[in-house]
């Protein structure tokens, strides 16, 4: 033992410089992986006897917050295109939560056709509907249409959901207090919206797609809030961070190789999906949301969105159009 601890002190002593970068480094990584993690959702609020649909919700973010919120005791509904990973998935957060009462519903955001569909389906078949969460979404896609040729990510990411909410707005007021949570990203910081040009049929690129159709979330989010004043349905809208999800299988193929080489071990450091879930949690069951709406949120925060976030006029002409877009009388 004696001649062990001697050849630990000698090795300590020949290799301090080294043992000390290494520490450092590791510490370091440590504290960045935590800052990375963002904030968590501290609400234990219980949600028996309500009910949450969540769309795109077989996996990422989306089967996350299914996971928590089935865990709470709520009725979840997942609204996925893919019915039969969303089958799937509603099996393991049966497993994962305790919870049998997850069911699995039909919707593809890039059909108004599917989304007519799924909300007469929730309006005949549910009794209420307590939290709606706008959680699908595509990007960086190439220049795709969807059934009713709308440029795919504007139609996905936006369209779909504004279409959706608006068919559902009689069940969440009767079932009031209640949310609506559109999750939007970072990306609208660096966005506008193309009033001339709204499917970029001039110019398109897949992340300037993208971008405007985050913006777009933000300002629905900001002008749904002021026309539900009073009605007891609250909205918002939030950043849900850099997770590695499947939300990137457009955009990581396309990286050069030397770009994907840089960075694979950025992986390692961006949020879990599990992370990632936690600002649509907070805003969807936190208590001290009760009285906020039209808000943007991030980490869990409250923060500012971007400057042509926060553009009233902008927010009733995107209204307007989506409204005439989607044949919304």
């Amino acid at each position: 033992m004696q001649n062990f601890t001697r050849a630990v002190r000698t090795f300590v002593a020949n290799h301090s410089t080294g043992i000390t970068v290494v520490t450092i480094t590791g510490l370091g990584l440590y504290a960045l992986r935590r800052w990375m993690a963002g904030g968590a959702c501290v609400s234990s609020a219980r949600l028996d006897g309500k009910t949450v649909l969540i769309t795109g919700a077989n996996t990422g973010i989306g089967k996350e917050t299914a996971v928590d919120l089935a865990g709470r005791g709520a009725r979840v509904i997942l609204a996925c295109r893919d019915l039969g990973r969303a089958t799937l998935a509603a099996e393991d957060i049966r497993e994962r939560s305790g919870n049998g009462n997850v069911v699995v519903k039909k919707l593809d955001l890039a059909s108004l056709q599917s989304v007519r569909q799924l909300a007469k389906d929730i309006l005949e078949t549910e009794e209420r509907l307590d939290i709606l969460i706008n959680n699908a979404g595509i990007m960086s896609c190439p220049k795709w249409q969807t059934e009713d040729g709308f440029e795919m990510q504007f139609g996905v990411n936006h369209l779909g959901h504004f279409l959706l909410t608006n068919c559902l707005l009689d069940l969440l007021k009767k079932s009031s207090p209640s949310r609506i949570v559109n999750v939007s990203s970072l990306a609208h910081e660096r966005a506008e919206i193309y009033f001339d040009d709204i499917n970029l049929d001039k110019d398109y690129t897949p992340q300037k797609a993208y971008k405007q159709s985050k913006l777009a979330n933000v300002l629905f989010s900001r002008e749904l809030a002021k026309r539900l004043q009073g009605s007891g349905v609250t909205v918002y809208s939030l950043h849900p961070g850099i997770i590695h999800t499947e939300l990137g299988r457009h955009f990581w193929p396309k990286l050069a190789l030397w770009k994907r080489v840089v960075y694979q071990p950025l992986l390692l450091l961006i949020k879990t999906p599990t992370e990632g879930a936690q600002t649509t949690l907070h805003c969807a069951v936190d208590e001290g949301l009760a009285n906020e709406t039209g808000l943007y949120y991030s980490d869990c925060k409250q923060k500012p969105a971007a400057p042509q976030g926060q553009d009233d006029e902008a927010a009733r002409r995107l209204w307007d159009l989506s409204a005439s877009m989607v044949g919304l009388s």
